[in-house]
């Protein structure tokens, strides 16, 4: 009987971490889709930009040391406007003040080598 009741309530609270994991990203959804959209109309000079979430999850804490690193929520949110189009990886921390979107897809692609003037 104990191991009945021990079982339930490890499996009740499995559950209501993955649901309040899944509330947390679902709540900071919105500054990460603000943050990707403002970028991208930044870097595609394009005011009227529009911003999509494409994938959003839960990165576990890791602790190192004495130091835990805070909980994050990351998203990959994809940026149109004006006939162009960045993806952004944006990564929002628990009780974070704010997000951060990293470099487009473009940004991060290997630098052409300028071309070679013909004589």
């Amino acid at each position: 009987m104990r191991c009945q009741i021990l079982a339930s309530l490890v499996s009740s609270a499995v559950i209501v971490g993955c649901a309040s994991q899944q509330e947390t990203v679902n709540n900071m959804q919105g500054e990460a889709l603000q943050t990707a959209k403002q970028r991208g109309s930044f870097e595609l000079n394009c005011p009227e930009a529009t911003a999509q979430v494409l994938s959003k999850e839960m990165i576990q804490q890791r602790d190192v040391g004495v130091y835990a690193a805070p909980e994050r929520a990351e998203y990959t949110v994809g940026v149109k406007g004006c006939g162009k189009e960045q993806t952004y990886l944006v990564v929002c921390a628990q009780g974070g003040t704010g997000c951060v979107a990293g470099g487009s897809r473009e940004s991060a692609a290997t630098p052409t080598t300028p071309e070679t003037p013909q004589r």
